[in-house]
């Protein structure tokens, strides 16, 4: 529920982005450039204690990565135990809300200056991140955690075959089908068909997510974008949370766990992520995010005990390889291409 688009992108980058299914909406417009060399090592070449340094320092931002991760998935399951509390729709709006709150006290956007466009791409951002999150939160209550975030890369996936227009990406293609067949043990009856289905529909809206996410990031500076949709986001949720839940969202217990899942889910991985593609380069940063859904089945045996079968794990995997190879697909066609044009110049 957290792809990530660079500022300033291309068409082809958001592709990358999406593939790996990035979480992080709108990240530091620098990264193709000064963070990306550095992660990569600098003048002197990976031989010697520089390179050496290198390989060291790149080990940081890795860890913020992985981090982010753990902490999306962990306040993931952590609102699953959430809901026979508040609902999904419940849950949904107190993280939105709780989360809007909090970034927007921490951004402190500028609210004037922005054209009517500008605030059409905030409000087109918003209704993606609170529709995925909807459809998303509505899936983990019926089918395992794990199983519904593959499901839902799926989403990125179908945008970055779709925008490559590559045949080599119709081989990922086949083989993330593949992993979804399995994940049906040959149809959808093992799982609740309703469930996978809000997990597919969440996917789309993740791919719609991402686009969007690409124009406020190139439209409004640092997190102000960011910001500004989770208040959209929460505006359109909570009449779904307070039709479902009403007084429950204000029992203070509630409260607090929703405010748990806010920090974990949206603020602190927001947050690790940033720094990280900060000195990460941003193909680095897609396939370390193409890990989650085994960081989700992972959170979801050690919270939920919701144990996966060999055959669900293998599934999973083949999605993830899909994920990676989509990803490596496009950034090596941009590399052979940035090559050709330092060879005309």
């Amino acid at each position: 529920m957290y792809p990530n688009a660079l500022e300033g992108s291309t068409v082809e980058e958001p592709s990358a982005a999406a593939a790996a299914a990035v979480s992080l909406p709108e990240a530091a417009g620098g990264t193709e450039g000064g963070s990306a060399t550095g992660a990569r090592g600098g003048p002197g070449g990976p031989g010697g204690s520089e390179g050496d340094g290198a390989a060291r320092r790149s080990l940081g931002p890795v860890a913020l990565v992985v981090a982010g991760g753990l902490s999306v998935q962990f306040g993931a399951a952590v609102a699953v135990l959430l809901m026979p509390r508040a609902g999904a729709l419940g849950v949904v709006s107190l993280r939105l809300a709780l989360a809007a709150v909090v970034m927007l006290a921490f951004c402190r956007p500028r609210l004037r200056g922005h054209s009517r466009a500008d605030w059409g791409t905030v409000v087109a951002f918003g209704t993606a991140m609170a529709a995925m999150n909807c459809l998303f939160y509505q899936a983990v209550d019926r089918i395992p955690l794990g199983v519904a975030v593959t499901l839902e890369v799926l989403g990125p996936l179908a945008l970055s075959v779709i925008v490559s227009r590559r045949v080599v990406n119709l081989v990922w293609a086949v083989l993330a089908l593949g992993g979804v067949v399995l994940l049906g043990g040959g149809g959808f009856g093992r799982l609740d068909p309703v469930g996978a289905a809000f997990a597919l529909a969440a996917g789309g809206m993740w791919a719609a997510y991402i686009m969007f996410s690409a124009r406020t990031g190139r439209r409004f500076p640092q997190a102000d974008g960011l910001a500004l949709a989770m208040g959209v986001g929460a505006v359109l949720a909570l009449p779904f949370g307070i039709v479902e839940s009403g007084p429950k969202l204000v029992v203070p217990a509630t409260l607090g766990l929703g405010l748990a899942v806010a920090l974990l889910s949206s603020v602190l991985p927001y947050t690790l992520e940033l720094l990280a593609l900060r000195r990460l380069p941003a193909p680095t940063f897609a396939v370390l995010m193409s890990l989650e859904p085994a960081i989700a089945a992972g959170a979801g045996f050690l919270v939920l005990h919701q144990a996966l079968s060999a055959t669900d794990a293998f599934a999973i995997a083949l999605v993830i390889a899909a994920s990676m190879g989509a990803v490596r697909t496009q950034t090596t066609r941009r590399e052979r291409r940035e090559r050709r044009a330092v060879r005309k110049a």
